[in-house]
Formats: structure tokens, sequence, C-alpha cells
């Protein structure tokens, strides 16, 4: 039986970033996705032109009638949509801890788009207020650590602020400049980072993909430090292996 992880995540017609990207690293890495999409997106693989939550009613059928039946290993967390979703989600986290006090939840901070365009008509940062302190590992990219961090640079600075409310902590480097792409995990027990290769090119969905994998490792019972290993390298060679499907962001070879 594999693993089910419980996806909640945005759709993106292009199927570069979003819930597909999520499906696809979750079964690559040998568990299942049982995905719940939050919110309609219009985009390409560059830009985001309009945004529509999925009513949050829905979402807590679907993934009432899911838990009801199925065994959640592992909770997936990207673009939420709205505070109504936020607080279901939050609601679904807390009834399931009842039961597996210690499933892994892991929130992929998304704030915006890889440009910049906005996700949410709502505050996003406010909209993560009642999943942070669920969450057991989230994985913000260098500007969302800044905005989630109140404008605050230095990174390890960044982690203890973040650490207030999550236990652990990946901050990503793909934003930042250099040859090397320096992804840094920080908790209270053991700081860890991954040194990989700048590649030419930008890239479409990548941060779903490494949070999704991180989830489906936790999903299968490994520890933070494997799940994030073979999240890392696995991340790599999806972006190593990335294709063309139009002008702009390269789509990973999950």
């Amino acid at each position: 039986m594999r693993s089910c992880v419980l996806v909640f995540a945005g759709l993106d017609p292009s199927g570069g970033a979003g819930i597909q990207a999520d499906i696809e690293a979750i079964g690559a890495l040998g568990s299942h996705a049982l995905p719940v999409v939050t919110t309609l997106t219009v985009q390409d693989n560059d830009h985001v032109f309009g945004v529509y939550p999925v009513d949050a009613e829905i979402i807590r059928q679907q993934a009432n009638v899911l838990c009801a039946k199925m065994d959640i290993a592992a909770i997936k967390i990207g673009i939420v949509g709205s505070s109504d979703i936020a607080n279901v989600i939050a609601e679904i986290i807390r009834t399931l801890r009842i039961k597996n006090p210690a499933l892994p939840v892991v929130l992929d901070p998304v704030l915006a788009s890889g440009h910049g365009d906005v996700l949410s008509r709502e505050d996003a940062v406010q909209l993560l207020a009642p999943l942070r302190p669920l969450a057991t590992l989230i994985t913000p990219n260098a500007p969302e650590a800044k905005t989630l961090c109140d404008g605050v640079n230095d990174r390890d600075a960044q982690a203890a602020h973040l650490l207030r409310d999550t236990p652990h902590v990946l901050i990503k480097g793909g934003h930042d400049v250099g040859e090397k792409v320096i992804n840094q995990w920080f908790s209270a027990e053991k700081n860890k980072s991954w040194h990989w290769p700048r590649l030419a090119g930008a890239f479409h969905g990548s941060g779903c993909t490494l949070a999704s994998a991180c989830a489906a490792g936790l999903a299968q019972g490994l520890s933070m430090e494997h799940a994030l290993d073979e999240a890392e390298a696995y991340v790599q060679r999806s972006l190593s292996g990335a294709y063309v499907i139009a002008a702009g962001q390269l789509i990973p070879q999950r």
C-alpha cells in the first residue's frame, strides 16, 4: 500500500506548478497524492492573470471523504486562496492529529509567483497565520522568507523568526545570485546546507516540487534529514532535465 499525501494547492493550467507538480513529484518519490484544489488560476508558464478561490465548504467535503477512508500519512499545503480555506485546512489538520499527533505537515508559503504576480485577493501573509503553528516544515524561498520576517534579510535571523512557529525551516536560495544555489535547513536539533550548481534558465514549479518531494518522504516515515536529502537530490535532477513548452520558464522533468 502506498502512503497517501493530502495536498491542498492551486491549479496551474500550464501544468508547470501547483497541484500538477505536487502530484507528479509525490508519485515519482513513491507516495500517492490526494489532490484538493484550493484555487483556480489563469496563468501560463510565466505570469498569473487571475486567481479564483474555491468555495471552502467544497474543500471541507472533499477532504472529509478522503480522510474517512484513507490513512493520511502527510499533508502538503501550497496556495491557500482565502482565509476561509486556511481555517478549514487548519481544522482538518487538528482533527487528523487527534489520531496521529505526529502527522507531518509541509507548508510551502507561496506568496507570489516567480515573477511577483499576486496569488491571493487577501493578505497572503495573514492567510498563513492559522497554518504556520501547525506546520512541521515550512519551505520559503528568499523573498518569501524576507516577507514573512518583516523585511529581515539575514538568513539566520529569518530562521530564528520562523522557528518560533514551525520546528523545521528550509530556506531556498534559488532567487539569490552566485554560481551555487544554497538551500538551508534549520531546526532546534540540527542545521544543514545543500550546495547545488546554479543551472541556466528559470524554472516553473521548482518550489512546489521540492515541498511535495519532502512530503512524500515524510509520508513514508523518513526522518526529516533523510526526506530533505532525497527531495533536494530529486529536485536537482528534475531541474537538470527541464524541458521547454513555450518561451519563458522551463518545466522540471519530474
